[in-house]
């Protein structure tokens, strides 16, 4: 088995009293693309600066490249971990141009190699033709890119990104998202982001740890987050979806008011449902996807509010029992407030909750 790049293992943090990490352990391969989404407040923060060496820990220890940098005793210094760092406002020195910005962290190469490292990534973040300008005179996305190609100089074995796209508007954010992932891949970089966003981190990410209150409450794939959420904080947090009221009809099968769900019932929720005696209640998760417009269905809603999205409108519909459903149709199926549409039940993945 390879060594992981990055592991923290039951690492706590706290200012003075107030607990702002809790027991949290979290592994990170070679090569990956780690995320840590949450709320404001969570400690995904905290969890950076602690990997970075800028914050010390109360328990447990934190490995990069199986050796110990941080414990309850020891830290090794910020400069010695070998970690590169991209910060939410870039940080860029405004009186050093673009070359002398990327240049600034590779003082013990000789002149010729940092000539080089310095046109490599250049080329790398797409900057030529900026090389000489300074940073007031470049927009948001060419700040980040530098910020980047500053970071990356040094080959760091790890790089953080704290909130790397916040000041930037959105659809810049989600090109540069690609452009980045690609550039960290194709540098084979292992790199740990932290953001609220959760496109940027479906986006960027290979794993994404969810978090509340200084705790992961899953670290798994984008997918599994979205349609195996380990508990409700989670299943509430990603994507968008509605509770509604089930009950348990044998092992396998609920039923809900938009019918009975059975089949393709994943290995973790089937362990569950198993153990749910009949006629036993539950919440069952249904996201927008899971509901299908369909004039020839016999099943009605009433459309009670649409957000037109362009390619698709998001429908809040009233089912016949009062519950509130969501549903995404394609925008050429347009509906008046007030009317009633047929829907039919399509969901791939049943997820359930006491």
């Amino acid at each position: 088995m390879s060594t992981p790049l990055l592991k923290l293992e039951n690492i706590r943090h706290s200012y003075g009293e107030q607990a702002v990490v809790n027991d949290l352990s979290l592994i990170l391969e070679k090569g990956e693309i780690g995320c840590l989404l949450g709320p404001s407040g969570c400690g995904k923060t905290t969890i950076l600066r602690c990997i970075a060496g800028f914050e010390a820990i109360v328990s447990g220890e934190i490995l990069i490249n199986d050796n110990e940098v941080s414990n309850a005793s020891f830290s090794v210094p910020p400069d010695k971990r070998r970690i590169g760092m991209v910060f939410q406002d870039y940080a860029l020195f405004p009186h050093l141009d673009v070359t002398a910005n990327i240049n600034f962290g590779l003082h013990q190469l000789a002149k010729a190699e940092r000539r080089s490292r310095v046109d490599e990534l250049l080329q790398t973040v797409g900057l030529i033709d900026v090389a000489k300008k300074f940073p007031h005179e470049l927009s948001g996305g060419q700040q980040q890119r530098v910020a980047l190609a500053r970071a990356l100089a040094p080959r760091p074995d790890l790089l953080l990104l704290d909130e790397p796209f916040s000041n930037l508007d959105v659809s810049l954010r989600e090109r540069l998202s690609l452009e980045v992932r690609d550039i960290l891949k194709n540098q084979e970089i292992t790199a740990i982001l932290v953001t609220h966003d959760q496109q940027e981190a479906f986006t960027l990410a290979d794993q994404i740890g969810v978090m509340n209150q200084g705790e992961i409450q899953q670290w798994d794939t984008a997918y599994n987050l979205y349609h195996r959420p380990a508990n409700r904080f989670v299943a509430n947090f990603i994507g968008q979806g509605v509770f509604l009221p089930g009950k348990v009809l044998e092992s396998h099968q609920i039923e809900i008011e938009l019918g009975v769900l059975s089949g393709n019932i994943h290995q973790e929720k089937l362990e569950v449902l198993e153990v749910y005696d009949q006629g036993s209640q539950v919440d069952v998760l249904l996201r927008p996807d899971d509901i299908v417009h369909d004039d020839a269905s016999p099943l009605q809603a009433v459309v009670e509010h649409k957000a037109f999205r362009g390619a698709d409108i998001l429908y809040t519909l009233r089912l016949a029992g009062g519950s509130m459903a969501l549903s995404v149709v394609p925008s050429h199926h347009n509906h008046a407030i007030g009317e009633k549409i047929g829907i039919r039940l399509e969901a791939d993945h049943v997820v359930a909750f006491r």
